[in-house]
């Protein structure tokens, strides 16, 4: 990894979140963002707690005004390779290791922490259950994930049409399920998910 050796990196902590694991379709997203010192943080929620507009908007005032960002994912092959919890946790890894920076302590939303071994180094971590809502980093990093997850489901939508992935964004809504049930399941489709995996 490359450091940016003008950066005092000693007081630095990235917060990180994903997007998507629960969808029956399309990869896991994950985001990791430091903020800058000062930043206005005041707007930064948990991404579900805000509109798509709202999200767009404060993603923007992310990458621009944060110290460091990174957005990386899991696959759909990796998700059904290594199971949805292993892929999450090799998308923060891969986020983490994307930052300019290396951080001195990375704060997780939720309850378990990815490997937090990097070139030698081990960073200190805290796995915090509801961080989104609590640590302005942790939203901010929520608010990336969401909205890079969201574009990215876009242009799956354009490659397989008539699953409505533009609207439900992968997740299994009673529209997916018909569509899935009518058509089958598409490359995107995670093959490990119970409702795809009875239709293969």
């Amino acid at each position: 990894m490359q450091l940016n050796n003008l950066i005092d990196t000693s007081g630095l902590v990235a917060g990180i979140d994903e997007a998507g694991r629960g969808p029956l379709a399309g990869p896991v997203v994950a985001a990791a963002v430091i903020l800058a010192p000062g930043q206005d943080t005041q707007h930064y929620k948990d991404s579900k707690a805000l509109s798509a507009g709202r999200r767009e908007r404060l993603a923007e005032d992310i990458r621009t005004h944060s110290l460091a960002w990174s957005i990386a994912v899991a696959s759909r092959a990796e998700i059904d390779s290594f199971n949805i919890l292993q892929a999450t946790m090799l998308a923060m890894r891969r986020a983490i290791i994307g930052l300019k920076v290396l951080p001195s302590a990375v704060q997780v939303d939720g309850n378990r922490l990815p490997d937090l071994d990097i070139d030698g180094t081990r960073i200190p971590g805290a796995a915090i259950v509801g961080g989104d809502g609590k640590i302005a980093a942790i939203s901010a990093a929520s608010i990336l994930a969401k909205t890079a997850r969201d574009e990215m489901m876009l242009a799956i939508d354009s490659r397989y049409p008539g699953y409505g992935f533009a609207q439900h964004k992968g997740y299994g809504t009673a529209q997916h399920r018909e569509q899935l049930q009518a058509l089958g399941p598409c490359p995107e489709h995670r093959h490990s998910f119970a409702p795809v995996r009875k239709l293969l």
